[in-house]
């Protein structure tokens, strides 16, 4: 048997790009002081080795030079942005009229909708330069989402110091249009010819595709269906909406093979891939990502055009010395770490792992196929967690399924990229064929998402990402001991075992015999109502936040919906209900009398059409009735009036009585006085469960507190909201009455249970995707009954206190 060779690699410049890296992070995070002192400190040891001869002449003189120079230019380019005019300024917060050149592409920030406004992307953020000064400018996305970098614009607004952790003096909060553009320079506007062309011909795909391909390719997420990033989120595949290194090199190489199936030398084919990544850094626009990556592609490709083949890692470590010095902010940039993490963990690892795989007998192209996608996410999880405060643990089966479909879907957006300047139906074509690609990424990451367990929580920051580290590389060292190895494949194996069927069979939640669910959706409603039937369940509004209601329902196991509710048509309300129509069987959509706000209405009725959903619009008295369930409409009593004002469209909301299991529960959306003053009067307004009404704001008539009575009151609410919910007036008077009140934002999901027993969900750790723990209390009875003794008793789901 003939031996190979092992690979071995080119470490001599891994200290220098190391010293300029920390250099950039010491003075962007700390001070440029701490800029000088590290990359002077990394110059001392380079000295240090050349002259004892610690290390190789090349590697000892690249410190010694990197470390100074580090020094100078990032503590002076971090010292500059300290101390420019404009940071002053930022920190008294004045008003000011700046002149500015844009360098990246509008970036859309995604709101969610509150009241009458509509979820969606209201502003944008864009990186500019002024006067020597580095901006980010925060401005109304109808109005600026247009413009191109490279343009020059006057913008007036208001300064505000930056976040930090990179060269930015200063914040503009724009408050208008912006004055007299520029032209962009040519090729910008024709990159930006080329994204539209592509996200006009991937509009003849379903919404949640059209929207994917353009992300896949060139990195635009502004159109795309925000259950598809959630999912893709916990599924670990989030890194595929993101331009980087994978993108490059999947074009390069269907470039370069192309090239050379057409008969082309090695040099030639080599030139045609380096024309490709300049045109692919120009069409995806300069992300830090996509820097790092031309960087090394252009080096290796330069070294091929040479003939002269070197070792991958020494194009890494000389992209980032390059690059952090061109740009000190790329040291703190995430995308670029994330990048740079990746690639190398390729470039050590996977080919051992490959070769491992190899030996014991594993096919080389499914070796590659297992490798990759492991090495990469292991590699990259720390830092992944440090930003999400998640563990993905389907992360490498997701990335092993979808991985052979990405490269195929990526290239033919760019065919279709190119093509639709000159000729749509072809570009269209040409979409239509990369659909099944891009569909099957969808339906991977939705499956990976439905796993139960399929990600859990870790704490955020910097501390969970040393934390994960340690437990990494505590595994991986402990895995290189023959005498540890098998106490931790068992470990690992058992843990697996036992853990995975427990969430699966026996679940912490959703406990067992439920009758009511307020799901945790952040600032606004989603109620679910338990039938005796397992997977069927009514629902009272959507909430604003699709992703949220979606694994409310996915967690509890609704698939059939006999109705949905929607009180009233405010955001918060209504804006999951394309998450709930997706998947699960609906019967009747029921809305109350006033269709306002009117883009709230024909949302609606285009999810209905679009599902096969009829909308039923319910009277005061009518009643419905499952196994187990039955629900009366009491509210409202009132004809619509033409008034699309919050305080009337609340007023306007559907009040419900449902009959369950664990008592009676009275539904009042965000009713407020008047609503509620009309339901004062003749009928039983009593009730062992109060969703209190709109989010416990301060508009609550203690009469009507008094009249329900509760026993338990359900506060929906997100954490830190801008209006001050809930009222701590409302919250006394409910506890006054002697019931137990559970929120939201503090306590995650809500169930109810028959007994007047509560179940909360929860948080152990902010973030999505926190785990959560579950925690069964009975109600506490009104105080003219008695107070129970304290006693505490252990069940399989939590902790039962009374």
């Amino acid at each position: 048997m003939v031996r190979k060779h092992q690979i071995t690699h080119d470490y001599r410049l891994v200290p220098a790009a190391a010293a300029v890296w920390m250099t950039a992070v010491a003075g962007l995070f700390l001070s440029w002081q701490a800029a000088v002192l590290t990359g002077l400190v990394a110059g001392t040891i380079g000295l240090a080795a050349w002259r004892r001869a610690w290390w190789t002449r090349t590697c000892a003189i690249a410190l010694l030079i990197s470390g100074p120079v580090a020094a100078a230019w990032v503590g002076g380019n971090v010292f500059r942005a300290e101390t420019h005019p404009l940071r002053l300024v930022a920190d008294e917060g004045r008003s000011t009229t700046v002149t500015a050149e844009l360098t990246t592409r509008p970036k859309g920030i995604r709101a969610a909708g509150f009241g009458g406004h509509q979820a969606g992307i209201d502003h944008v953020v864009i990186t500019a330069t002024a006067n020597g000064a580095r901006l980010v400018l925060l401005a109304p996305a109808d109005q600026w989402r247009d413009l191109l970098p490279g343009q020059e614009v006057t913008a007036k607004g208001t300064l505000a110091p930056p976040r930090g952790g990179d060269l930015t003096s200063a914040l503009l909060r724009v408050r208008g249009p912006p004055i007299d553009p520029r032209p962009a320079p040519a090729w910008q506007r024709w990159a930006d010819h080329l994204r539209d062309g592509l996200r006009d011909a991937s509009a003849v795909l379903d919404d949640e595709e059209a929207g994917l391909l353009p992300a896949l390719v060139v990195g635009d997420t502004d159109h795309m269906v925000p259950r598809i990033v959630d999912e893709f989120r916990t599924a670990g595949l989030s890194h595929l909406l993101a331009v980087s290194g994978a993108n490059l090199a999947i074009v390069c190489g269907a470039v370069y093979l192309l090239a050379t199936r057409l008969r082309a030398g090695p040099r030639t084919a080599a030139a045609a891939a380096m024309a490709a990544l300049v045109g692919f850094v120009v069409l995806a626009g300069p992300e830090p990502s996509v820097l790092r990556a031309a960087v090394m592609g252009a080096v290796t490709l330069l070294a091929l055009v040479l003939g002269r083949t070197r070792s991958t890692l020494p194009s890494i470590a000389a992209a980032v010395i390059v690059l952090v010095l061109v740009d000190p902010a790329l040291g703190g940039d995430p995308g670029f770490a994330l990048s740079v993490v990746a690639t190398t963990a390729l470039v050590l690892v996977a080919p051992k792992w490959s070769r491992a795989l190899k030996e014991r007998g594993v096919p080389n192209g499914l070796a590659e196929a297992i490798v990759v996608p492991t090495a990469a996410s292991l590699a990259t999880a720390p830092l992944v967690v440090g930003l999400s405060g998640q563990v993905s643990l389907v992360a490498i089966v997701a990335n092993l399924v979808a991985g052979p479909v990405v490269a195929p879907a990526t290239v033919l957006g760019v065919v279709a990229a190119a093509v639709a300047s000159l000729y749509r139906p072809g570009a269209e074509l040409v979409v239509h064929i990369a659909g099944p690609a891009v569909t099957w990424l969808i339906q991977v990451a939705r499956q990976a998402a439905t796993v139960p367990g399929a990600s859990v929580g870790w704490p955020q920051g910097w501390l969970g990402a040393f934390a994960l580290t340690g437990v990494l590389a505590a595994v991986v060292l402990l895995l290189r001991f023959k005498k540890t190895r098998t106490l931790v494949v068992a470990v690992l194996v058992g843990g697996f075992v036992v853990l995975v069927p427990m969430q699966v069979v026996a679940p912490a939640w959703p406990p067992d015999d439920w009758k009511v669910v307020a799901c945790d959706v952040g600032q606004g409603d989603a109620l679910v109502l338990a039938t005796d039937e397992a997977d069927r369940a009514v629902v009272v509004d959507t909430g604003p936040d699709p992703g949220a209601v979606d694994r409310c329902l996915k967690t509890l196991g609704i698939k059939r919906i006999p109705l949905l509710v929607l009180t009233h048509l405010h955001a918060d309300h209504v804006q999951g209900l394309p998450a709930v129509l997706t998947g699960r069987a609906v019967g009747a959509i029921a809305v109350g009398p006033l269709k306002e706000p009117d883009w709230a209405w024909k949302e609606i009725t285009k999810q209905a059409r679009g599902h096969g959903v009829r909308v039923v619009e319910p009277k005061a008295g009518e009643r419905f009735a499952w196994p187990g369930l039955e629900v009366e409409v009491l509210g409202p009593r009132r004809p619509p009036t033409a008034d699309d004002t919050n305080t009337t469209v609340n007023d306007y909301s559907l009040v419900l009585r449902a009959i369950t299991r664990a008592g009676r529960v009275l539904l009042t959306g965000d009713v407020e006085l008047a609503g509620q003053s009309a339901l004062l009067g003749d009928r039983d307004l009593r009730a062992d469960v109060l969703k209190v009404p709109h989010h416990g704001s301060r508009y609550s008539l203690p009469a009507f507190l008094k009249a329900a009575q509760p026993r338990i009151a359900l506060v929906s609410v997100g954490t830190g909201n801008r209006y001050g919910h809930p009222s701590e007036h409302v919250l006394d008077l409910l506890r006054a009455g002697g019931a137990v009140v559970l929120r939201t934002d503090k306590d995650g999901d809500l169930a109810v249970l028959p007994g007047n027993r509560t179940v909360r969900r929860r948080r152990r750790w902010s973030g999505s995707g926190s785990t959560t723990r579950a925690t069964r209390s009975p109600a506490a009875r009104p105080a003219s009954r008695g107070r129970c003794g304290r006693r505490t008793t252990r069940r399989r789901h939590g902790r039962m206190t009374s």
